[in-house]
């Protein structure tokens, strides 16, 4: 008997495996595709969606990776018994697309700007130190022709350590680089006078939070981080304006 279809067409975005998959996972969730049922094939998928082949098949691969589907030689795909994940994560391949980056920026708010503030509130002259220490890396880094990902996710790493609340880092560790999406930044297309520019304006918001964590000022502090955050989130939007305009 034919399976259902549960599936619209997917809108021409930069994206489209991202959005299948988060179509599929959606279907998951709320119980449209339940627990060992099989999925329509790549060829139903295709003629439901509008999407290619290929599309589909790497759409799929997302999903068994994080657990969600299972396959059977010669039957096909079938959703896992226990489909929902046990933890959350944020994968690089989640990162396509500048509007996948700004969501992960909108996420960051929400964690990064009460996390400074229990910083500046409970940090220690080591936290500080190690703050202090990611900044210096991530300059010499950049300056050195390199994207500052991970000194940079270092940095963001020690504050929420100096939260003193494991949960926090717990948290971040889940996402990894893929919080800090420097990829989009295209500081390789930079020239020398860019890159200094622009690794300037972002030690500038780096230092205030820093100063603010340094003096203790809670709402400094949050003002300072979530600052930081907002203007990455603008930068963002301009970069994905831009590239529409290409």
């Amino acid at each position: 008997m034919a399976e259902p279809m549960f599936f619209d067409a997917i809108p021409q975005a930069p994206n489209l495996r991202t959005g299948l998959v988060n179509t599929l996972i959606a279907q998951i969730e709320s119980g449209d595709l339940a627990p060992g049922q099989r999925l329509p094939t790549e060829q139903e998928i295709v003629a439901a969606t509008g999407v290619s082949r290929t599309v589909v098949r790497e759409a799929l691969a997302a999903l068994r990776a994080r657990g969600l589907i299972t396959t059977r030689q010669g039957l096909g795909a079938f959703v896992a018994k226990d489909p929902l994940p046990r933890t959350f994560s944020i994968l690089p391949d989640d990162l396509e697309s500048i509007d996948e980056v700004l969501r992960v920026l909108e996420l960051r708010m929400g964690i990064e700007v009460e996390a400074t503030g229990l910083a500046a509130e409970r940090r220690s002259d080591a936290a500080l130190e190690q703050m202090s220490s990611r900044l210096d890396a991530l300059e010499a880094a950049v300056r050195a022709g390199g994207s500052g990902s991970e000194e940079d996710f270092g940095f963001h790493r020690a504050i929420l350590a100096a939260t003193q609340n494991a949960n926090f880092t717990r948290l971040f560790d889940t996402f990894g680089s893929a919080m800090i999406p420097r990829q989009w930044t295209r500081l390789d297309r930079m020239t020398v006078p860019e890159r200094e520019k622009y690794l300037a304006r972002m030690q500038r918001e780096h230092r205030a939070i820093l100063a603010a964590i340094e003096a203790r000022d809670v709402n400094a502090a949050r003002r300072a981080m979530r600052s930081h955050l907002t203007k990455s989130y603008a930068r963002f939007e301009e970069l994905r304006d831009r590239a529409s305009h290409d």
